[in-house]
């Protein structure tokens, strides 16, 4: 598959590893320095500001959210203390506006960068929330996943549970709808197309591991044709083509995660059947557990793997090379 290219290299790679954040940063010499960041907080999530790609957030287990305005080199505490921060979103049309979901399954809202937060009540009221549960962690309750804010829309706001539902809020959080149809209950990776509002794209552990909507989050249907597996880990969209998109896929949670790993990654675009991609032949040996693409840089996917590795196709997929580091660990990667 055939792309533009760009010649725009990375300044800085973000994961997580073993609840703590890790920084790769390439010097003037070429070489590539891996340094741990943030460790006592013990963070589980990252997210960066849209409109200034120096500002960063990571969510916590019982140290609420903190913040970095050096690409990562320093942290300090945003508040939420004592809550486990398990996804945040910053809003593209107010870097003022953050969304923060928690374990017990609860969203709050800052409308001045983090010093204040309100928690969202309307969220406690969605239908049917009563039988949300989530296996993954003890003590086995629900939390939101995965939050998304809509890039033409400031108020459109899609939150992910696992396991539970995706829901849609149209007034910026303060009332919301049902699980949405066709959506993925189990969900592990939700996000807007970086640009057109209308495509949404979603990985979860439930029905067919992957799902698409064509209108903001609305309706949505599961493409499966093509696809070998069927447990959705991590996914992400072309910045240009929002037709061409990528998820990973496993054949249970524990081919996903654990060390006996079987992982397969795939491409979907023009409306064609899932193709296999990928660096070796399936299954992969580490499981991408983090899919990223950049604005102003069409056919570029960056794939964090279980074990640290980050490999890069400027293809669309076609040809890989793996980054010359290691993070230890690939949840939550962060390109900036």
């Amino acid at each position: 598959m055939n792309g533009k290219r760009t010649s725009s290299v990375p300044s800085a790679f973000l994961a997580i590893d073993d609840r703590r954040v890790v920084r790769a940063a390439c010097g003037a010499d070429g070489n590539w320095q891996v340094d741990c960041v943030l460790d006592g907080p013990a963070p589980v999530t990252l997210a960066a500001d849209p409109s200034s790609p120096d500002r960063l957030y990571a969510g916590c287990q019982g140290h609420g959210v903190f913040t970095s305005a050096d690409q990562g080199q320093t942290w300090h505490s945003l508040g939420l203390a004592g809550r486990v921060v398990k996804a945040i979103a910053v809003s593209p049309h107010d870097p003022r506006t953050i969304y923060a979901g928690v374990k017990p399954a609860a969203l709050y809202k800052s409308t001045d960068g983090g010093q204040s937060w309100l928690e969202l009540e309307g969220f406690r009221r969605i239908p049917f929330r009563w039988w949300w549960f989530s296996p993954a962690e003890s003590p086995f309750r629900a939390y939101v996943n995965a939050l998304a804010v809509s890039p033409t829309e400031p108020e459109v706001v899609l939150a992910g549970i696992e396991l539970g539902a995706v829901v849609r809020s149209e007034d910026g959080g303060r009332s919301w709808s049902r699980h949405r149809p066709g959506a993925l209950r189990d969900c592990h990776s939700l996000g807007f197309h970086q640009r057109d509002g209308r495509w949404v794209y979603e990985a979860g552990g439930t029905g067919g591991g992957a799902a698409v909507s064509r209108d903001g989050g609305r309706a949505w249907n599961q493409p499966k044709s093509g696809l070998a597996k069927k447990y959705g880990v991590t996914c992400a969209a072309d910045p240009e083509r929002p037709e061409v998109w990528y998820v990973a896929l496993a054949p249970s949670p524990a081919r996903a995660y654990g060390k006996d790993a079987a992982a397969y990654l795939y491409r979907a675009s023009a409306g064609a059947g899932w193709e296999p991609i990928g660096w070796e032949p399936h299954p992969l040996g580490q499981m991408p557990r983090a899919l990223v693409t950049r604005p102003g840089a069409p056919g570029h996917l960056f794939a964090g793997t279980t074990y640290g590795d980050v490999w890069h196709t400027a293809d669309y997929g076609d040809t890989w090379q793996r980054l010359p580091f290691n993070l230890g660990g690939g949840l939550s990667l962060l390109v900036l």
